[in-house]
């Protein structure tokens, strides 16, 4: 059995390189063969993306996140708890979303923004900066 650290706290898990890339996924997770997790990603817990979704560089998709559609989280960004990104959507940078967010459309959060808690972020909004949206906002 091949494990991999995550580098989350539970040591080395159950895990794979993802076959369309060669990213680290936990055997917890689930990524269809159709979605891109790139080398230096990683996707763990119970985290799903599938569709044509991208993660790369050295971002980290994890908890029972779910990234898809044609969306892309790359660069160092992490999307992680409950949180969502689909559709055309881009998280990039040092950029978070978590909680229970959404980011949708064509909406980019990037830079060392935070979409948190039942935050939604969607058309063609950006969120940038040291921004934060969080509680209910639109």
């Amino acid at each position: 059995m091949t494990t991999f650290d995550f580098d989350d706290g539970n040591g080395p898990v159950p895990a794979h390189q993802h076959r369309h890339g060669g990213g680290w996924v936990a055997d917890t997770a689930k990524v269809a063969d159709t979605a891109y997790v790139g080398p230096d990603a990683k996707v763990f817990g119970y985290a799903q993306v599938y569709d044509e979704a991208q993660v790369f560089g050295y971002a980290q998709v994890y908890d029972d996140a779910k990234v898809f559609g044609y969306a892309q989280v790359f660069n160092k960004a992490q999307v992680f708890d409950y949180a969502q990104v689909y559709d055309d959507a881009l998280v990039y940078d040092d950029a978070k979303v978590f909680g229970y967010a959404q980011v949708f459309n064509k909406a980019q959060v990037f830079d060392y923004a935070q979409v948190y808690d039942d935050a939604l972020v969607y058309d063609d909004a950006k969120v940038f900066g040291y921004a934060q949206v969080f509680n209910k906002a639109q």
